[in-house]
């Protein structure tokens, strides 16, 4: 039997149900309805999140369905547009999960299915905190208004629909799987239209003269947060002023305006983080600037594929500062020569575990080796003049 919709579960990260003709949805019960009267009755399920391989936070998600049958509802809203279907519950409160699980595979699957940006954003599990930080870029993805299922009473027809998420991997834009090749590079571009008011322009100097200081954003863990902050973090920002850097330093928080950190990031030459959601702000950076990214111990691994990758698809220049042993403060707790400091790759081989992620990423604090991390600071400050000079 043929339907008017079809559902494509063979990828890794999502699941993709496309419906190729008039669909009513129901929000009071989370339904897509197509009628065909010569077909029987038919039902598909989804849940359009793109971590379809991680079984806890799927089992949250709320899961949608399909419906085709001989009679459907009555529309009560008409849209000319299709509609883009999408769950922001699962880890969206997370900054980097908003962007890697939401708004890029949302860039992505738009991309994809609709390149002339004429869709509707409807919304699973909507929040107005969600809808308020990430207003901007909304606005630039759809010019049409928001539907939220949890919100609305009304059944709303449209044109067709996407279900589901396209995602091509970790902070990654595939331009060969985009019919328009879009890129990183591309998304970095509508945060430039969604957070500046005028075209893209050369950023002019502050100050003509030839001795001024290249600026550094210190992105730093907020207080609310206990684990990979720089315990000496004081004398860290002394050296880096030492070096010739004017340092700013950015404490992200749930409330932090997007705007504002992008103005910020969007005018500095350097940024510098401990591995962490917050440096999911690196998109914020210009093409040729430079980002540093404090490696602890045991996150080699996400270190490069979360935002190594950035860097990589915005052509930023990229550094990576890895701890030793000695700067990790787990070696008082598990001493040195514990095989968890010495070998975490080993400890790794069998996957990642919560009970090992979580000494990693919530025991783990970092006080950082001035000497060497001098050296690596100074690596910076050339990247950043020679950055500074080309926006002469």
């Amino acid at each position: 039997m043929t339907y008017q919709f079809s559902c494509n579960r063979t990828y890794l990260r999502y699941d993709l149900c496309t419906i190729d003709g008039s669909t009513v949805l129901d929000p009071t019960t989370s339904t897509f309805f197509t009628m065909d009267p010569t077909s029987p009755f038919h039902v598909e399920k989804i849940r359009p999140y793109p971590r379809k391989y991680e079984d806890y936070i799927m089992g949250q998600i709320k899961e949608l369905n399909l419906v085709s049958g001989p009679s459907s509802p009555q529309c009560t809203i008409r849209h000319e547009s299709p509609a883009i279907v999408f769950s922001a519950g699962g880890y969206t409160g997370n900054l980097f999960h908003a962007f890697n699980d939401g708004l890029i595979p949302l860039f992505i699957t738009a991309s994809s299915f609709y390149p002339d940006g004429d869709f509707i954003i409807v919304v699973s599990e909507f929040h107005d905190w969600w809808q308020s930080k990430y207003a901007e870029i909304l606005k630039v993805l759809s010019k049409h208004p928001i539907v939220a299922l949890e919100k609305d009473n009304a059944t709303h027809c449209f044109p067709s629909a996407t279900l589901g998420l396209i995602a091509h991997g970790f902070m990654t834009i595939d331009p060969t799987l985009i019919p328009t090749s879009k890129t990183l590079m591309h998304f970095r571009d509508l945060l430039e239209k969604a957070y500046t008011q005028s075209p893209i322009l050369p950023s002019p100097p502050l100050d003509p003269k030839p001795e001024r200081r290249p600026r550094l954003v210190l992105t730093c863990r907020g207080n609310d947060v206990s684990s990979r902050r720089i315990l000496n973090q004081d004398e860290v920002i002394q050296v880096m002023k030492e070096i010739g850097f004017d340092v700013i330093v950015f404490q992200p928080n749930r409330y932090t305006s997007l705007s504002e950190a992008y103005a910020m990031l969007n005018s500095s030459h350097v940024m510098v983080g401990v591995h962490g959601a917050a440096l999911t702000h690196a998109l914020f950076l210009r093409p040729r600037s430079v980002f540093m990214q404090v490696v602890p111990i045991g996150t080699e691994w996400a270190a490069d594929v979360f935002y190594g990758r950035i860097a990589k698809g915005l052509n930023v220049n990229y550094l990576e500062y890895k701890i030793r042993v000695e700067e990790s403060s787990l070696m008082e707790k598990y001493g040195k020569d514990n095989v968890l400091l010495k070998d975490p790759s080993a400890v790794q081989k069998k996957g990642w575990p919560t009970e090992i992620m979580d000494i990693y990423l919530k025991q783990q604090n970092v006080k950082l080796d001035l000497v060497r991390f001098r050296k690596s600071l100074k690596s910076a400050y050339l990247m950043a003049k020679k950055f500074m000079h080309k926006e002469r």
